[in-house]
């Protein structure tokens, strides 16, 4: 059975490189009737930002990927955590220690920044020159109690190679890889120590994680074979990358995933997007369903190449989701975003609930949404000034918005197609363009050039703000 896990480091709030990295092994154990685990790989105690791992949990969840085991039995699935299975760890590093296969390591940190100083002043490449490597059994017995590191003892000869799922064939000389730290000094493991022992003790089959990792590939895989083990197959996808070819930041836009939550993408939308962020079902296929999704992904189709996120094609992408939305669920979605901007409450929700539709076929982000229909809870318009001007004297004003605030108190049924008969029959009585009086009745409505459709929009706010307004615009279009 596929086994593949989710192993996130809780220093920070995740990045949405991070979570798409999430969702590859989602999406690869569900299509292939397989387990997905989450892992918190928190031994790195220096590191460990307060909150990030709910954060963490929280995107994930968001996401709608669910995970299928846990250490507690019963109940909802925890994660694991490696801070809990130390114990584990301590064991098999001294293990190595008593086999030979690795070696404490007394310098201290003064000993080693003075060898890095020592390796610049020479121009070499700088790294641990293995000295503890080389103490004797009595050398090491007389530092009995000094403070200590677990260091692995790499091969000095001949090449690691792997046949990595995505990359092909990858090989490191073992004289350029550096013994590296296994066991801290404070007791807690590496990621290096604990990614190995945790994905073979939890018979985890595949490893799906970002292309930064390929540089620990050597190091892990040496470790595999020294504990006897056979390696998961190891798949490292490309990065994400920013348009100017850079690597993703903050320089190019959101790139915290509770960025995206906050911003008002969907969580369909953002799935759909980051399953096609160095992935490809083979077509022109860009709009597919979670289920599609999941039935056509597979490990060979994803690129080897660093992938472009582009902010604005995902933005496209979550107007599109949010188009195809029932209303009542597109509501319910933005009510939200207009509570949080402080624009509605509970004595005037109904009335939101009439409005927030007309924007659903042109809003992008569900946080634009304050901004849009800001206009209809507020009881004075602010115009917008170039406008204004424009219609400022014109002859038929006056006599337009006499017309229409007679007309629309008139009418029995307040709705779309009525509003719009008396409106037309307004123009026609005028003699005028359809602009010269739907342009400055939207004005004189919302404040604004651009909008939800005229008639429908009246309708939402209802004859009594509509007529006020107009009679308000008076004193600003005559």
């Amino acid at each position: 059975m596929v086994r593949v896990r989710y192993a996130p480091s809780p220093t920070g709030m995740p990045h949405v490189g991070n979570i798409r990295t999430a969702l590859f092994n989602w999406v690869f154990a569900r299509g292939s009737g397989g387990k997905f685990i989450v892992r918190i790989e928190d031994t790195d105690r220096n590191r460990y930002v307060p909150g990030s791992e709910e954060d963490i949990l929280a995107s994930i969840q968001w996401l709608g990927l669910d995970y299928d085991e846990g250490p507690i039995v019963g109940g909802p699935f925890a994660p694991y955590h490696q801070s809990e299975r130390t114990h584990i760890y301590q064991e098999i590093a001294h293990r190595l220690v008593d086999e030979g296969k690795a070696y404490k390591c007394f310098c201290t940190p003064e000993i080693l920044d003075a060898m890095r100083k020592e390796q610049e002043a020479r121009k070499q490449p700088t790294g641990y020159d293995r000295r503890c490597r080389r103490l004797s059994k009595d050398e090491v017995k007389a530092h009995e109690g000094d403070p200590y590191v677990v260091r692995f003892a790499m091969p000095l000869e001949g090449v690691t190679q792997y046949n990595d799922g995505i990359h092909g064939l990858i090989e490191f000389r073992n004289i350029l890889v550096d013994d590296f730290v296994m066991l801290k000094s404070d007791g807690y493991p590496t990621y290096h120590l604990a990614n190995v022992v945790d994905d073979h003790l939890m018979e985890i089959t595949h490893v799906i994680r970002g292309d930064e990792w390929i540089s620990s590939m050597p190091r892990h895989v040496q470790l595999y074979a020294a504990l006897g083990w056979e390696p998961p197959k190891l798949n490292h996808v490309p990065l994400l990358m920013g348009p100017d070819g850079s690597k993703l930041s903050k320089r190019h836009g959101a790139v915290q995933f509770s960025d995206f939550i906050q911003q008002g993408y969907l969580s369909d939308a953002m799935f759909n997007f980051l399953a096609l962020c160095g992935w490809s079902p083979g077509d022109e296929r860009e709009i597919m369903s979670r289920e599609e999704i999941i039935r056509d992904f597979s490990l060979d189709r994803i690129s080897t190449n660093p992938f472009v996120f582009h902010h604005d094609k995902l933005k496209w992408m979550n107007g599109q989701y949010i188009k195809r939305l029932p209303i009542d669920e597109f509501v319910e979605a933005a009510v939200p975003f207009l509570r949080k901007a402080g624009i509605v409450a509970e004595e005037n929700l109904d009335y939101a609930r009439k409005v927030i539709p007309l924007e659903q076929e042109k809003v992008k982000l569900l946080s634009e949404l304050p901004e849009l229909l800001s206009f209809f809870f507020t009881d004075r318009i602010a115009m917008d000034e170039a406008a204004a001007k424009k219609w400022q004297g014109m002859p038929h004003i006056g006599q337009m918005l006499d017309a229409l605030i007679r007309s629309y108190t008139d009418l029995e049924r307040f709705e779309p197609e009525e509003i719009e008969r008396v409106t037309r029959d307004t123009i026609a009585w005028l003699g005028v363009p359809n602009g010269h009086v739907i342009h400055p009745v939207r004005l004189a409505l919302s404040g604004r050039t651009t909008g939800p459709g005229l008639f429908e929009m009246i309708a939402a706010l209802g004859k009594e703000r509509t007529v006020a307004r107009l009679e308000q615009a008076k004193r600003s279009l005559l």
